[in-house]
């Protein structure tokens, strides 16, 4: 394992995020946290501790937000080493015939906008340290779904990343975009025991920053056994 790194999580409080924390701090790293319920962030931070754990309830849709959590994160702990995209929600109405609107422009500030803003209030942050930017895409991201927005929105997650690998590169920094198939999270109604658990994608993660600063991993997909 490389030297301990400042790892800020977008959407920690539940599902990836939550088990990408504790991943990261277990494995002796300490994590900048942040989503906009705040009791379950505190709960996170509280069970690992202040010196461990920074906890900022922030909508990462909001550019001012974000970048507010980067400040604290900055003077919590003085430097940022990785920044993970992880924000991310569907909608319930499927289709564009039928589809709702309204749910699609939720969905794209979260899925979008949220990713676009984390990466602008993040990458002076990670220049200095010549860091690491990861994003949680999706298998939704690589195929044809019928009718799907929410895959439509990953498909941009997708080529956002292989575009931000670019332009980090020019200073060494190192960007990771994980393409997970179906994750057994709060994200679905019923339980899916028998798809990937959200401990998966938080090893990926795992795998991705502590690889050696000559690799650069640029993308990770993941895929149930079933």
């Amino acid at each position: 394992m490389s030297s301990q790194k400042i790892v800020l999580i977008t959407g920690a409080s539940s599902g990836i995020g939550a088990a990408t924390v504790d991943k990261v701090v277990a494995a002796g790293h300490k994590a900048v946290i942040t989503a906009r319920s705040a009791d379950k962030l505190n709960k996170i931070a509280e069970r690992w501790g202040s010196d461990k754990v920074l906890a900022v309830t922030a909508d990462v849709s909001k550019l001012l937000e974000i970048e507010n959590v980067v400040a604290k994160a900055k003077e919590k702990f003085g430097r940022i080493d990785v920044v993970f995209a992880n924000a991310g929600t569907g909608v319930d109405t499927p289709g564009i015939e039928n589809g709702d609107p309204d749910e699609w422009q939720t969905m794209l500030d979260v899925n979008i906008n949220a990713l676009l803003y984390t990466a602008k209030a993040s990458l002076a942050a990670l220049k200095e340290s010549q860091g690491h930017f990861i994003i949680t895409s999706s298998i939704a991201g690589k195929i044809t779904l019928k009718g799907s927005v929410y895959g439509a929105s990953k498909w941009f997650a997708y080529g956002f990343g292989q575009n931000l690998a670019a332009e980090m590169a020019e200073w060494n920094g190192r960007c990771t975009t994980i393409c997970p198939g179906m994750v057994n999270t709060p994200f679905f109604d019923e339980a899916k025991p028998d798809k990937l658990d959200p401990a998966d994608i938080a090893d990926a993660v795992l795998f991705a920053i502590s690889a050696n600063p000559r690799c650069d991993v640029r993308e990770i997909t993941l895929m149930p056994t079933k």
